[in-house]
């Protein structure tokens, strides 16, 4: 009997009403790479398990690396149980259910990847970052193998092999008026998908395109983001606002506006849990809801919003949309007993310009490649900060002029999705470390303040 059978065949023993168990293995290569050499390979296995208890309305919850007293742990879940709060508004644990697995969420290639073929596929961001004008060169691979289980005592039980990858190159130059980098990066789920050599070029470029910066006067420009800088937005300050218990905290910049106008029509964010080769694409959320597409803005229109199933009961009687989250480091999962309410690939549809023909229709703006300590200034009136730091272009009369020094952005989310004048046909797969991961195009705004540094 696997712990998993053990942990709930116990907890039925011991008649607590409901009980989940999630078990997460993983098997993590991570390439470190320093001063334009790999300096570390390591590859670690973890373990572990993570339980919820409801007994008597009441949520307890436990982790735990020690599958031999896992029943122990129990026991003492549920001692913890009986001295909380019961939770009146609880209404069950989802049912089993039949779930079809999605194509694509797993490579044999990257699950028996060896660390020396890591280190090969870093040599090959290395190599081809590299240049007279780059001094330095840093940053990392990742990748993941995990093997999920979900069960409870209704029944469900969940079973699934993911596989993840995702490289970052930091490029350095001091050879400018100031020292100024350039970033490459990309990710997925399969190794024939992925790009070791696009990651160095796009370091590269980024570095290379800014040297000898100037000064960007403080004023208001048009504004190129690049699909790195957009994941960035999104990852920080757009998507909270469209979590079910942020909405119903009145603490969304949407709050009064659902079902309404929000942006301009050519625009629609989406939640996408099928797309292919995406971090966050499964067949079923962290408690074993049937995943699904949400448009949360359609043509303009704030059309849903996306929620777990402890916010959906707690807030309004309703069911999970399918958007628990257990949330993993580097990728993947997690054994955390409690899942949060999260998207699982924060998807903007690309639209049909290329960023080309976006800076020749550009009079005054600048093109963003990346963003550094983007976050929410006044969350509920939408009011975020974020400083340009890399890959900053300046744009006069629908040509690059140059690069351009640092500057900061304090703006207002409401503001900028009305002000979107253009979408890019250029649809990347994104993650920042730690963070939600989005599948994002280039996106125009126009009228945004930015302040010299």
């Amino acid at each position: 009997m696997s712990p998993l059978e053990r942990a709930l065949t116990h907890s039925n023993n011991i008649e607590v009403d409901e009980c989940e168990v999630v078990v997460v293995k993983k098997n993590i290569t991570t390439v470190r790479i320093t001063d334009s050499e790999i300096v570390e390979i390591k590859q670690n296995f973890d373990e572990n398990y993570g339980i919820r208890l409801i007994h008597q309305k009441k949520i307890a919850s436990i982790q735990t690396t020690n599958k031999e007293k896992i029943t122990d742990s129990i026991d003492e879940g549920l001692k913890i149980a009986l001295k909380l709060k019961s939770r009146e508004f609880w209404r069950g644990l989802p049912d089993k259910k039949e779930v079809t697995q999605l194509e694509g969420t797993f490579d044999q290639k990257l699950k028996d990847i060896s660390g020396s073929k890591a280190a090969d596929i870093a040599q090959n961001m290395i190599n081809s970052s590299e240049n007279k004008k780059i001094d330095t060169i840093t940053g990392s691979l990742n990748i993941v193998c995990e093997d999920f289980e979900l069960g409870n005592s209704k029944g469900l039980n969940f079973n699934h092999k993911s596989t993840y990858i995702s490289g970052i190159i930091n490029a350095e130059s001091e050879q400018s008026t100031l020292p100024v980098s350039g970033i490459g990066h990309a990710c997925g789920r399969t190794l024939s998908k992925f790009s070791p050599e696009q990651i160095g070029t796009d370091a590269k470029k980024m570095c290379i395109e800014s040297i000898n910066p100037q000064k960007i006067n403080s004023d208001k420009y048009s504004i190129i983001f690049d699909p790195y800088s957009v994941g960035e937005l999104l990852s920080f300050v757009v998507a909270s606002n469209f979590n079910f218990k942020t909405m119903s905290e009145k603490k969304s910049c949407f709050l009064n506006n659902f079902k309404n106008k929000i942006s301009v029509d050519e625009f629609n964010l989406i939640d996408d849990p099928h797309t292919p080769e995406g971090i966050g694409t499964k067949a079923i959320d962290d408690e074993g809801v049937k995943t699904k597409k949400i448009k949360l803005i359609e043509n303009g229109i704030f059309e849903n919003v996306f929620s777990n199933s402890y916010d959906s009961y707690k807030e309004g009687g309703k069911e999970s949309s399918g958007n628990a989250i257990r949330m993993g480091s580097p990728m993947g999962r997690s054994a955390d007993p409690i899942p949060i309410s999260a998207p699982h690939n924060l998807t903007v549809a690309p639209g049909n310009t290329s960023q080309e023909d976006m800076i020749k229709d550009t009079k005054h703006g600048l093109l963003v490649g990346r963003l550094w300590y983007t976050y929410a200034v006044n969350p509920i009136k939408g009011d975020f900060s974020c400083t340009a730091r890399s890959g900053i272009r300046i744009i006069e009369n629908g040509k690059i002029k140059g690069p351009g020094k640092s500057v900061r952005i304090v703006h207002n989310l409401t503001t900028l999705l009305k002000n979107i004048s253009s979408i890019g046909n250029d649809q990347r797969r994104v993650i920042q470390w730690a963070s939600l991961p989005s599948i994002t195009p280039s996106i125009k705004v126009e009228n945004i303040s930015v302040n010299s540094i």
